[in-house]
Protein backbone atom coordinates (compact mmCIF):
# COMPACT_ATOMS: atom_id res chain seq x y z
CA UNK A 1 0.00 0.00 0.00
CA UNK A 2 1.38 3.76 -0.85
CA UNK A 3 2.38 6.01 1.76
CA UNK A 4 0.61 9.71 1.48
CA UNK A 5 2.77 11.90 -0.32
CA UNK A 6 2.63 14.34 2.35
CA UNK A 7 2.74 13.64 5.90
CA UNK A 8 0.41 16.38 6.55
CA UNK A 9 -2.73 17.98 5.38
CA UNK A 10 -3.81 21.31 5.66
CA UNK A 11 -6.61 23.43 4.98
CA UNK A 12 -7.69 27.33 5.82
CA UNK A 13 -10.65 28.75 7.00
CA UNK A 14 -10.59 33.18 7.09
CA UNK A 15 -12.41 34.37 9.93
CA UNK A 16 -13.24 37.19 11.36
CA UNK A 17 -13.64 40.62 9.37
CA UNK A 18 -9.54 40.58 9.26
CA UNK A 19 -9.37 37.67 7.07
CA UNK A 20 -7.18 35.89 9.26
CA UNK A 21 -6.35 32.37 7.91
CA UNK A 22 -7.39 29.75 10.14
CA UNK A 23 -5.47 27.08 9.74
CA UNK A 24 -6.73 23.19 10.09
CA UNK A 25 -3.67 20.60 9.97
CA UNK A 26 -3.57 17.05 10.20
CA UNK A 27 -1.76 13.79 10.16
CA UNK A 28 -2.30 11.72 6.85
CA UNK A 29 -1.68 8.93 8.21
CA UNK A 30 -4.16 8.71 11.20
CA UNK A 31 -6.57 11.82 10.23
CA UNK A 32 -6.18 13.53 13.95
CA UNK A 33 -6.34 17.14 13.33
CA UNK A 34 -5.13 20.65 15.23
CA UNK A 35 -6.97 23.50 14.23
CA UNK A 36 -4.47 26.31 14.71
CA UNK A 37 -5.73 29.76 14.87
CA UNK A 38 -9.71 29.64 15.51
CA UNK A 39 -10.16 33.37 15.91
CA UNK A 40 -14.43 32.77 14.74
CA UNK A 41 -16.77 30.46 12.67
CA UNK A 42 -16.32 27.61 14.84
CA UNK A 43 -19.32 25.92 13.20
CA UNK A 44 -18.00 26.09 9.32
CA UNK A 45 -14.40 24.44 10.61
CA UNK A 46 -15.97 21.74 12.74
CA UNK A 47 -18.33 20.90 10.08
CA UNK A 48 -15.50 20.77 7.43
CA UNK A 49 -13.43 18.57 9.73
CA UNK A 50 -16.29 16.50 9.75
CA UNK A 51 -16.60 16.28 6.25
CA UNK A 52 -13.05 15.35 5.41
CA UNK A 53 -13.25 12.92 8.31
CA UNK A 54 -10.90 14.08 10.58
CA UNK A 55 -10.88 13.55 14.59
CA UNK A 56 -10.12 17.21 16.01
CA UNK A 57 -7.40 16.17 18.99
CA UNK A 58 -6.54 19.98 19.99
CA UNK A 59 -6.71 23.44 19.05
CA UNK A 60 -3.50 25.72 18.75
CA UNK A 61 -2.58 29.41 19.31
CA UNK A 62 0.06 31.17 18.26
CA UNK A 63 -1.11 34.13 20.37
CA UNK A 64 -3.89 35.67 21.95
CA UNK A 65 -5.58 38.33 19.40
CA UNK A 66 -9.27 38.40 18.66
CA UNK A 67 -8.53 37.30 15.21
CA UNK A 68 -6.66 34.39 16.46
CA UNK A 69 -8.01 33.02 19.44
CA UNK A 70 -11.65 34.47 19.99
CA UNK A 71 -13.11 31.29 18.85
CA UNK A 72 -11.21 29.11 20.75
CA UNK A 73 -13.35 28.88 23.89
CA UNK A 74 -16.63 28.05 22.03
CA UNK A 75 -14.63 25.37 20.04
CA UNK A 76 -13.38 24.07 23.37
CA UNK A 77 -16.99 24.23 24.45
CA UNK A 78 -18.23 22.03 21.96
CA UNK A 79 -15.50 19.45 21.50
CA UNK A 80 -13.62 19.38 24.57
CA UNK A 81 -10.29 19.48 23.32
CA UNK A 82 -7.50 21.11 24.82
CA UNK A 83 -6.44 24.55 24.10
CA UNK A 84 -2.82 24.57 24.20
CA UNK A 85 -0.31 27.95 23.72
CA UNK A 86 0.30 30.72 23.32
CA UNK A 87 3.61 31.25 25.65
CA UNK A 88 2.33 32.56 29.23
CA UNK A 89 3.62 36.41 28.07
CA UNK A 90 0.16 36.68 25.91
CA UNK A 91 -2.43 36.04 28.65
CA UNK A 92 -2.88 39.47 28.81
CA UNK A 93 -4.08 39.48 25.37
CA UNK A 94 -6.24 37.03 25.70
CA UNK A 95 -7.95 38.18 28.90
CA UNK A 96 -8.80 41.46 26.37
CA UNK A 97 -10.95 39.28 23.66
CA UNK A 98 -13.87 40.77 24.92
CA UNK A 99 -12.94 43.99 24.45
CA UNK A 100 -11.30 43.51 21.44
CA UNK A 101 -14.37 42.05 20.33
CA UNK A 102 -16.90 45.26 20.97
CA UNK A 103 -13.94 47.32 19.04
CA UNK A 104 -14.41 44.72 15.91
CA UNK A 105 -18.21 43.90 15.80
CA UNK A 106 -17.76 40.55 17.59
CA UNK A 107 -19.66 40.56 20.69
CA UNK A 108 -19.57 36.93 21.45
CA UNK A 109 -16.24 36.13 21.41
CA UNK A 110 -14.86 35.54 24.90
CA UNK A 111 -11.66 34.69 27.06
CA UNK A 112 -10.18 31.44 28.37
CA UNK A 113 -7.67 30.17 30.08
CA UNK A 114 -5.38 27.85 28.13
CA UNK A 115 -4.87 24.08 29.20
CA UNK A 116 -1.18 24.60 28.62
CA UNK A 117 1.63 26.90 27.56
CA UNK A 118 3.95 26.96 25.20
CA UNK A 119 7.67 27.34 25.60
CA UNK A 120 10.17 27.20 22.86
CA UNK A 121 11.79 24.11 22.21
CA UNK A 122 8.48 22.28 23.13
CA UNK A 123 7.24 19.80 20.89
CA UNK A 124 3.83 18.59 20.30
CA UNK A 125 2.64 14.99 18.71
CA UNK A 126 -0.58 14.98 16.34
CA UNK A 127 -0.87 11.53 15.01
CA UNK A 128 2.16 10.38 14.20
CA UNK A 129 3.39 13.83 13.19
CA UNK A 130 5.60 16.05 15.60
CA UNK A 131 5.40 19.85 15.60
CA UNK A 132 8.12 21.83 16.81
CA UNK A 133 7.04 25.40 18.51
CA UNK A 134 9.54 28.23 18.10
CA UNK A 135 8.62 31.30 20.16
CA UNK A 136 9.08 34.49 18.26
CA UNK A 137 8.12 37.48 20.34
CA UNK A 138 7.45 41.02 18.71
CA UNK A 139 4.18 41.12 17.50
CA UNK A 140 2.97 39.84 20.92
CA UNK A 141 5.62 38.79 23.57
CA UNK A 142 4.05 35.52 23.82
CA UNK A 143 3.81 34.69 19.96
CA UNK A 144 5.09 31.04 18.66
CA UNK A 145 4.77 29.74 15.72
CA UNK A 146 4.50 25.48 14.42
CA UNK A 147 6.71 23.93 13.14
CA UNK A 148 6.68 20.32 11.29
CA UNK A 149 10.11 19.40 10.13
CA UNK A 150 9.15 16.26 7.83
CA UNK A 151 6.63 18.17 5.47
CA UNK A 152 8.74 21.41 5.72
CA UNK A 153 5.88 23.89 6.76
CA UNK A 154 5.51 26.24 9.50
CA UNK A 155 2.10 28.14 10.62
CA UNK A 156 3.73 31.95 12.05
CA UNK A 157 1.18 33.70 12.68
CA UNK A 158 1.70 37.08 12.41
CA UNK A 159 5.29 37.03 12.86
CA UNK A 160 5.73 36.83 8.96
CA UNK A 161 4.24 37.64 5.84
CA UNK A 162 4.50 37.51 1.92
CA UNK A 163 6.01 40.58 1.57
CA UNK A 164 5.30 42.39 5.44
CA UNK A 165 6.33 41.80 8.81
CA UNK A 166 3.81 41.91 11.49
CA UNK A 167 2.24 45.39 13.37
CA UNK A 168 4.96 46.23 16.71
CA UNK A 169 2.29 49.15 17.46
CA UNK A 170 0.42 46.96 19.92
CA UNK A 171 1.44 47.33 23.62
CA UNK A 172 4.41 44.85 24.40
CA UNK A 173 5.64 44.65 20.96
CA UNK A 174 9.17 45.22 20.10
CA UNK A 175 10.36 45.76 16.76
CA UNK A 176 13.75 44.49 16.89
CA UNK A 177 12.49 41.68 18.88
CA UNK A 178 10.61 40.84 15.95
CA UNK A 179 13.69 40.98 13.17
CA UNK A 180 15.72 39.09 15.88
CA UNK A 181 13.47 36.71 16.06
CA UNK A 182 12.71 35.89 12.40
CA UNK A 183 16.06 36.07 11.27
CA UNK A 184 17.77 34.10 13.74
CA UNK A 185 14.97 31.51 14.62
CA UNK A 186 12.79 31.08 11.21
CA UNK A 187 15.79 30.86 7.97
CA UNK A 188 17.81 28.57 9.76
CA UNK A 189 14.73 26.34 9.80
CA UNK A 190 15.38 26.04 6.09
CA UNK A 191 14.92 28.48 2.57
CA UNK A 192 12.45 25.59 1.54
CA UNK A 193 10.04 26.10 4.27
CA UNK A 194 6.26 26.89 3.04
CA UNK A 195 4.47 28.80 5.74
CA UNK A 196 0.95 29.90 6.17
CA UNK A 197 0.90 33.17 7.69
CA UNK A 198 -1.62 35.04 9.60
CA UNK A 199 -3.30 37.06 6.73
CA UNK A 200 -2.54 36.85 3.41
CA UNK A 201 -0.99 34.38 0.84
CA UNK A 202 1.54 31.56 1.91
CA UNK A 203 5.24 31.64 0.77
CA UNK A 204 8.46 30.72 1.79
CA UNK A 205 11.32 31.36 4.04
CA UNK A 206 13.77 31.53 1.06
CA UNK A 207 11.07 33.76 -1.44
CA UNK A 208 10.76 36.15 1.76
CA UNK A 209 14.88 36.06 2.20
CA UNK A 210 15.37 37.03 -0.54
CA UNK A 211 12.82 40.10 -1.48
CA UNK A 212 10.62 40.90 2.09
CA UNK A 213 11.63 44.58 2.50
CA UNK A 214 11.69 44.42 6.21
CA UNK A 215 13.96 41.26 7.00
CA UNK A 216 15.21 39.70 3.59
CA UNK A 217 19.21 39.48 3.83
CA UNK A 218 20.16 42.68 1.94
CA UNK A 219 17.45 44.65 3.86
CA UNK A 220 18.63 43.47 7.23
CA UNK A 221 22.25 44.56 6.46
CA UNK A 222 20.83 48.22 6.09
CA UNK A 223 19.27 50.32 8.58
CA UNK A 224 15.86 48.49 9.70
CA UNK A 225 12.79 49.51 8.37
CA UNK A 226 10.64 50.86 10.86
CA UNK A 227 7.10 49.02 10.56
CA UNK A 228 3.86 51.52 9.63
CA UNK A 229 1.37 50.99 11.72
CA UNK A 230 -1.57 50.01 9.38
CA UNK A 231 -2.92 46.74 8.72
CA UNK A 232 -4.89 43.98 10.44
CA UNK A 233 -2.17 41.90 11.72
Amino acid sequence: MSQPASPIGVFITPVTPLQQNCTTVWCTRTNKAAVIDPGGSVDAILGEIARRGLTLEAIWITHGHLDHAGGAAEMQDKTGVDIIGPQAEDQFWIDLIPTQGQKYGLPDVRTFTPTRFLADGDVLTLGETTWEVVHCPGHTPGHVIFFNRQARFAQVGDVLFQGSIGRTDFPRSDHAALLHAITTKLWPLGDDVTFVPGHGPHSTFGAERRTNPYVSDQAMSRAPIARPASGPS
